[in-house]
């Protein structure tokens, strides 16, 4: 079972798509690879720690085929007000293209979801005052947004697309 390397890497040296996971042949993809996705997209602050971790070394995940690929908050602002969110988008993105990938999004959908919501609320809680206010409602806004309107499998919420062109923006 490979281990999550705590490697201080800035996410912005690693390019979002340095291997794509087609370059991976099936085969030689670890098995534990649903655990390793499974223990990336919890809600827990280690969780995303591990991910972002993971996402500053990506070349010691290629055999797990990840598709690391995101364009962040797609639509909306990446830093709304100010406020950081831009990685939390990216996690979340994580999330949804690699369970649509192994077939199981609608089963994760809510989950990663909670998870994007608890990462926006990490970012919050940097924040004092009428600042920490604001920045909660934005969060609440940016997460009821992905709850209703995140497309699911087939392209509308919580339906999987027969094939979904890469490059075609999801709707947050």
């Amino acid at each position: 079972m490979a281990a999550v390397l705590a490697v201080a890497v800035p996410a912005s040296a690693v390019p979002a798509s340095a291997v794509p996971a087609s370059a991976v042949p099936a085969s030689a993809v670890p098995a534990d690879k649903p655990q390793v996705l499974g223990r990336w997209t919890q809600a827990s602050a280690a969780s995303h720690n591990a991910w972002l971790a993971a996402r500053g070394s990506q070349s010691h995940w290629v055999t797990y085929g990840f598709d690391w690929s995101t364009d962040y908050c797609t639509t909306s602002p990446d830093n709304p007000l100010g406020f950081p969110f831009r990685a939390s988008c990216a996690r979340h993105d994580f999330g949804y293209r690699n369970y649509k990938a192994a077939g199981s999004f609608s089963a994760n959908k809510s989950r990663l979801d909670d998870a994007f919501y608890a990462d926006l609320k990490r970012v919050c809680a940097r924040y004092a005052g009428a600042r920490r206010t604001s920045c909660a409602g934005t969060a609440w806004t940016y997460y009821q947004a992905v709850k209703t309107l995140g497309i699911g499998a087939k392209g509308a919420p919580g339906k999987a697309p027969k094939e979904v062109p890469k490059s075609t923006p999801r709707t947050l």
